[in-house]
């Protein structure tokens, strides 16, 4: 069984998508649509750049998720591999959650751009800048992790945001907390802490007044049952339902990103190979979660054409 993986923030660069967009009039549509949608060119700005403005947070998910779909829509339109066909399950790495469930048909796409705008902007607005940070923590487990953000937190917010795989743990909160528990990483047996470029805390508690803003537009979002289920961030689990996963959504804002729990899930579930759409980041992560696991990413023309040829 093959399991579709969308990538998230931190995956955006400049020049994205262009080349599917010039190959493929299945890519252009997904792109024009999200400009309609937005009243924005959002795909200018992904092909031309400047870098500062794609990497703002209300540009760079949409844009992230907008490169995703166009990937998808290719490999469906273009080569024949419709996703419910093709993939038993789906999963997403924060934003990319709504990719994934976008291709999975929960959402359609101009919903899933317009959600992502707010989500973004919700996320920036929740933490005046300079008040959040966070941090990768490399060589460090879970474990070590939870035991370095409770002793950095100091009555201040320090907590574990993202758990991506066995050697890398991302933690969130107040900046002096963020900035404590990078000193002291290597006294938790932790080989560095990095502060990461991002201009908000994510996936913490301090985020809690974004989560209340996404669950009053999730709470009038129209749905359809995803063609196939869904492994959710924040549950490490798989649903079906689409109401339940609203619920998650909101959760997803303030909750920890299980991302290491969730490939183990699906592969337990019978994945045996992960298919990242418009990335490169997610599949290196499975293969540092379980070395048997098979990977493939699919960024450019060749990749789909191959990928397409191989599963004829």
């Amino acid at each position: 069984m093959d399991a579709y993986i969308f990538p998230g923030q931190g995956s955006q660069k400049v020049g994205m998508g262009r080349e599917l967009a010039e190959a493929s009039r299945h890519a252009r549509d997904v792109f024009d649509e999200i400009d309609d949608a937005l009243n924005q060119k959002l795909s200018q700005l992904m092909w031309e750049g400047p870098e500062s403005e794609l990497t703002l947070t209300s540009n760079a998910q949409p844009a992230i998720m907008a490169n995703s779909v166009a990937t998808l829509r290719v490999l469906e339109k273009d080569f024949g591999m419709a996703l419910a066909d093709s993939a038993g399950c789906v999963a997403g790495h924060s934003l990319g959650e709504y990719s994934a469930l976008c291709g999975a048909g929960m959402f359609d796409l101009t919903q899933t751009a317009k959600l992502l705008r707010l989500r973004g902007i919700a996320m920036q607005d929740a933490v005046p800048i300079g008040v959040g940070a966070m941090a990768a923590l490399l060589g460090a487990d879970l474990e070590k992790a939870s035991a370095l953000a409770e002793a950095a937190a100091e009555g201040q917010v320090c907590e574990v945001a993202n758990d991506n795989d066995p050697t890398q743990v991302v933690i969130s909160g107040h900046m002096e907390a963020i900035d404590r528990a990078v000193g002291m990483a290597k006294d938790h047996g932790i080989k560095r802490g990095i502060k990461l470029p991002v201009s908000a805390p994510f996936h913490c508690s301090l985020m809690q007044p974004a989560a209340l803003r996404m669950k009053r537009a999730l709470d009038d979002a129209r749905t359809s049952a995803p063609a196939v289920p869904l492994f959710a961030n924040v549950t490490a689990a798989k649903v079906t339902d689409a109401a339940e996963e609203l619920d998650l959504l909101v959760d997803q804002i303030t909750g920890r990103v299980r991302w290491r729990e969730s490939v183990m899930a699906m592969r337990e579930d019978g994945a045996e190979r992960f298919v990242e759409i418009g990335g490169k980041v997610l599949a290196p992560m499975v293969g540092r979660i379980d070395g048997e696991a098979q990977t493939a990413s699919l960024v450019t023309m060749e990749d789909l054409e191959t990928f397409a040829k191989e599963n004829a």
